[in-house]
């Protein structure tokens, strides 16, 4: 992934925390669940619920390392997350994302290259981006019990990266092992094939980096599905309102990446 152009970017300082100001929710028609985004503060039960979810997804994998659950339990590191309602109320989804992202040592993907022979490339690719924002999505994880699963893996991943549109940046960036990289690729996000993968958490995962441009078109289905989230006007509750419950507008200079 190379970068083809700058296009002169306002380098302006903007606020990490003035980000969302309602929960908000969109129905997924293909894996038949509702889609919730909200600050950790705001929706504290659904966060206890995400936290419970991947600590059980990361766990059943021997990797609650690169989960990090102590650390950001808390809440204060998450921009904003997304869990997946399934019919019965329950949570059967969730991904998490962080930033936007002042400065590339705050991105995690940082510690996971750490001193292996990518980690300048790692950072070069970080700092290109950083006048145009940049966010990295965390934690995902789908529950194994889920009715739709599969359609579920692509509904998370492609809602995702509506991060970038509540969040005002071009750039989303996350690290996934290479067995869901076909999976990722679906949803519009690109492989950093010059850098290397690493063994992260552990030497059984060859983790790579992936990259997601906003600037780049989406699908009439997905552009639509943005569209009916950002226009939420009722804010759901952790009960029957997100079950059954159905924006803001964003400019940033934007450049072009192969």
């Amino acid at each position: 992934m190379s970068v083809e152009q700058l296009m002169n970017p306002q380098i302006d300082v903007w606020s990490t925390e003035t980000i969302l100001d309602r929960t908000l929710s969109v129905w997924d028609p293909r894996s038949e669940c509702r889609f919730v985004v909200a600050r950790p503060s705001d929706e504290p039960t659904l966060w206890e619920e995400y936290l419970e979810g991947a600590l059980a997804g990361y766990r059943k994998y021997g990797a609650e390392k690169a989960l990090e659950y102590r650390r950001i339990q808390a809440g204060d590191t998450t921009a904003l997350f997304f869990v997946a309602i399934d019919p019965n109320g329950s949570v059967a989804a969730g991904v998490r994302a962080q930033g936007p992202y002042l400065v590339a040592d705050q991105a995690h993907a940082i510690t996971e290259w750490g001193t292996d022979p990518g980690a300048p490339a790692v950072r070069r690719m970080i700092e290109d981006r950083l006048p145009f924002g940049v966010v990295e999505a965390k934690g995902a994880w789908v529950s194994d019990t889920a009715a739709r699963r599969g359609e579920l893996v692509g509904a998370l991943g492609r809602i995702a990266t509506f991060s970038m549109d509540l969040l005002d940046v071009q750039f989303m960036l996350a690290t996934a092992a290479s067995h869901v990289l076909d999976t990722w690729r679906t949803t519009g996000g690109m492989v950093a094939d010059h850098i290397a993968p690493v063994p992260y958490p552990d030497d059984r995962y060859e983790t790579r980096l992936m990259w997601w441009d906003r600037s780049r078109r989406r699908g009439r289905a997905e552009s639509m599905q943005l569209a009916q989230l950002l226009l939420t006007t009722s804010r759901p509750t952790p009960s029957a309102g997100i079950a059954t419950g159905t924006g803001g507008n964003v400019v940033r200079p934007m450049r072009s990446v192969s």
